[in-house]
């Protein structure tokens, strides 16, 4: 399923197939057909954003977003709470807690992730999180995960810890500003239990080998 991933800048991915689903679409420049589901994980601006939600959907999509987000939206929203699922034709969509610590994405909003599955397959995508006990009971092939950048809360030890618990067969990196000493050093650490994959804005992912 890697193979149908895209990524389009900060936190933003698509997933290629039936249904095509939208994450986090913010700031976006996507010329393909509208996607049949959009994921929104929290209410912030760089997560949910009316304007690019707006350009981006049909009569036919989907919103899947939390409580929060869902107010700042119009049309054919569904909201889920932590470990609720969806299913939409093929696909089975389990929205899960994300969190952070510090007390800017406290528990108590409701902020999601969610583990897409299909065909067999299971693909996490972790939102704005801390690596927090909740991530204990996900299982996953691909993890999309914030590594350290100038937005997300986890930081490097805890990106490693939490996917030596999760064992995925691969792992996408989140965000703009990634530095690519911590990337390399995050493939060296990794490299016996998963692959790290490079992002390359608007283009298909690939496993670096």
């Amino acid at each position: 399923m890697i193979d149908d991933l895209v990524w389009y800048g900060n936190n933003t991915f698509f997933l290629n197939g039936e249904p095509s689903i939208m994450i986090d679409p913010y700031s976006i420049v996507y010329n393909g057909a509208p996607p049949d589901i959009i994921l929104v994980s929290h209410e912030d601006y760089d997560a949910c954003s009316p304007a690019d939600i707006n350009k981006l959907r049909a009569d036919h999509t989907v919103i899947i977003a939390n409580q929060n987000a869902a107010q700042q939206l119009d049309g054919n929203v569904q909201v889920l709470r932590p470990w609720q699922v969806m299913n939409i034709g093929r696909i089975s969509i389990k929205a899960v807690p994300a969190y952070t610590f510090n007390g800017s994405h406290p528990a108590d909003r409701e902020d999601l992730g969610f583990v897409i599955s299909r065909n067999f397959t299971d693909i996490y995508y972790a939102g704005h999180t801390d690596f927090i006990p909740d991530m204990a009971h996900i299982r996953c092939d691909v993890a999309i995960l914030p590594l350290p950048n100038r937005m997300s809360p986890l930081s490097m030890q805890s990106a490693t810890d939490l996917v030596k618990t999760m064992n995925p067969r691969y792992v996408v990196p989140s965000g703009n500003a990634i530095s690519p000493l911590d990337l390399t050093a995050f493939e060296r650490e990794l490299s016996d239990i998963t692959e790290v994959s490079r992002i390359t804005n608007g283009t298909k992912l690939t496993a670096v080998s």
